[in-house]
């Protein structure tokens, strides 16, 4: 088992090793739905549940994997699992707000291939973690992910009103808003010990 501090995990996987600006893994919601600040807001609570909803499902497929000496179905068990938190979740926001759904479009069903949930599943396995540290690495996963599209979003807004070269519009200026965040980012890895 792993001995980490709860906030030491929190802080980690929130500003430190931030699955999309230092792993980068999940850029595909990143980049597509960081246009507008409120979908980002929304698809980042939408990837935050799924995550924490998949990494208390990996915990226990682990546990009972590992019981039955079969951890070679880990991968497949917990792509299953992602896949089916995923509808549940496309079926609630659907009914609840037709609205977000149809903003979010094909990037909420991409959740399902969404490499920074499978990823959290796999990296919280082979770190140890207790039942207690995988709900937090998740909810610090997931904070980060939120935090990297909000800070995308806002950004995009605020260039959408100023006046940019036509050669650097549009993905051009995304991607280069996307590396200097992540550039911003890389400050906060001395902190991690």
């Amino acid at each position: 088992m792993n001995d980490d501090p709860l906030w030491t995990i929190f802080l980690n996987d929130c500003l430190i090793n931030n699955f999309v600006l230092a792993y980068f893994l999940g850029i595909c919601p990143f980049l597509g739905v960081s246009g507008k600040l409120a979908t980002a807001t929304r698809m980042g609570g939408a990837v935050t549940f799924v995550m924490l909803v998949s990494s208390t499902c990996a915990f226990g497929i682990n546990l009972l994997l590992l019981a039955i000496d079969a951890p070679y179905l880990r991968l497949i068990s917990f792509i299953a699992v992602i896949a089916s938190t995923v509808q549940l979740v496309e079926m609630f926001i659907k009914k609840v707000s037709p609205a977000l759904f149809r903003a979010l479009g094909i990037f909420l069903p991409l959740i399902t291939t969404n490499c920074a949930i499978l990823g959290l599943a796999l990296f919280q396995t082979n770190k140890g973690y207790s039942f207690v540290q995988c709900i937090v690495y998740a909810l610090g996963a997931g904070v980060g992910f939120t935090l990297a599209l909000v800070l995308m979003a806002g950004t995009r807004e605020k260039l959408e009103l100023a006046a940019v070269p036509d050669v650097v519009k549009g993905t051009a200026l995304a991607l280069m808003v996307a590396g200097l965040l992540s550039i911003s980012f890389m400050g906060f890895a001395g902190l991690g010990g």
